[in-house]
């Protein structure tokens, strides 16, 4: 049985939460930074773009009354692309990489806690258990195609279309 859309998200999620703590820790040095930032990027990069290219809009069209929900989170994804597209410019030396790595944390997290608490529930509620399934294949399907790094063309594609559309 297909997992669905909610439940491939939250993993993703719960992954990313993972990171985060890994690079709170103490002590870490900056190789040991880079490396967890640079697995933090590539989570993100690939998360956003299924939800931008699958999830989002599916919703927008199947959800109108989420319009709102919908374009909020293009706007945090938008923010989220600039900071990780400044870190992967970036070297764990830095006297900002810290700074900017606490930054893109705290929106993100933010992000999440919003969707899993607020847009989740209702997304849930508005499709069916069939609809969450066909779009957990179609997420699936996009993250084989996504752009691993913030830097590459599809994924600055989809910052900019966030914008822009």
């Amino acid at each position: 049985m297909s997992k669905d859309a909610i439940v491939l998200l939250k993993e993703d999620h719960q992954e990313v939460r993972k990171q985060f703590r890994a690079f709170r820790k103490q002590g870490q040095t900056p190789v040991q930074k880079q490396g967890i930032v640079d697995t933090i990027l590539e989570l993100l990069t690939v998360h956003t773009y299924i939800e931008n290219e699958v999830m989002y809009p599916r919703v927008r069209q199947l959800l109108p009354d989420l319009e709102d929900d919908v374009l909020e989170s293009y706007e945090e994804h938008h923010v989220a692309d600039v900071l990780c597209m400044e870190l992967a410019a970036m070297d764990a030396t830095d006297e900002r990489f810290d700074a900017k790595t606490t930054v893109l944390m705290e929106n993100v997290e933010h992000h999440i806690e919003e969707e899993e608490q607020e847009w989740f529930p209702k997304v849930r509620e508005g499709l069916g258990r069939n609809q969450l399934q066909e779009l957990g294949e179609e997420l699936l399907e996009a993250k084989k195609r996504a752009p691993r790094r913030p830097e590459q063309p599809s994924a600055m594609k989809k910052a900019i279309d966030a914008v822009v559309s």
